[in-house]
């Protein structure tokens, strides 16, 4: 009898889970669609093509969260970001955070300055980025990623954290370290990124 009741048991949680997954991949579908609205400037699979518009493929799950609560909350400001987060619930945000953080990230191109990637090592070292965005550059939990992110969108988000046009969350780490940078410093550490392996 207990054997009998154990296997209807194991039976039920069996199809209680495949009958789980559709409604998972179905939730997938729906979160791939609204997400849909993110490609037209973030790019196919969350990979830039755009000038000074960042890549979010791979970026970490709370990091983007953050972000979207900063742009909807106004302490973040960007016109085409402004009228999106005004839209998006929090289970919005969540969903979002997941999806793009399980995507893959973009692949470092051929450095065509080491020169110049040689300095920006020396002022990642300098300026200690490897403490909150780890020895791989690759970010953790609400500490953006910053290895293959587009350079030109890393040299600006760098002056606008120097120029106080952002301020980040928590104790405002990153526009304290901006601040301190010079242009030659902010172009060689952002390249330094961009081609990061």
């Amino acid at each position: 009898m207990r054997r009998q009741f154990s296997s209807y048991i194991v039976g039920a949680l069996s199809l209680a889970v495949f009958a789980f997954v559709p409604a998972l991949a179905a939730d997938n579908a729906a979160i791939k669609e609204k997400a849909a609205v993110c490609s037209g400037c973030h790019g196919e699979n969350g990979i830039s093509q755009t000038e000074n518009i960042p890549s979010l493929a791979g970026q970490p799950d709370q990091f983007i969260q953050w972000q979207l609560v900063f742009f909807r909350a106004g302490s973040r400001k960007n016109d085409q970001m402004q009228p999106i987060v005004e839209e998006i619930t929090n289970e919005d945000i969540r969903n979002f955070g997941a999806y793009f953080a399980q995507m893959t990230p973009a692949k470092a191109e051929e450095d065509k300055d080491p020169d110049l990637s040689k300095k920006g090592a020396q002022v990642a070292v300098g300026r200690r980025c490897a403490s909150c965005h780890t020895d791989s550059f690759a970010g953790t939990k609400a500490v953006a990623r910053l290895a293959g992110q587009r350079e030109e969108y890393l040299v600006k988000a760098l002056h606008d954290y120097k120029t106080g046009q952002r301020v980040g969350g928590g104790v405002a780490a990153m526009a304290d370290v901006a601040y301190h940078m010079s242009d030659e410093e902010i172009t060689a550490v952002s390249h330094y990124l961009a081609y990061f392996k």
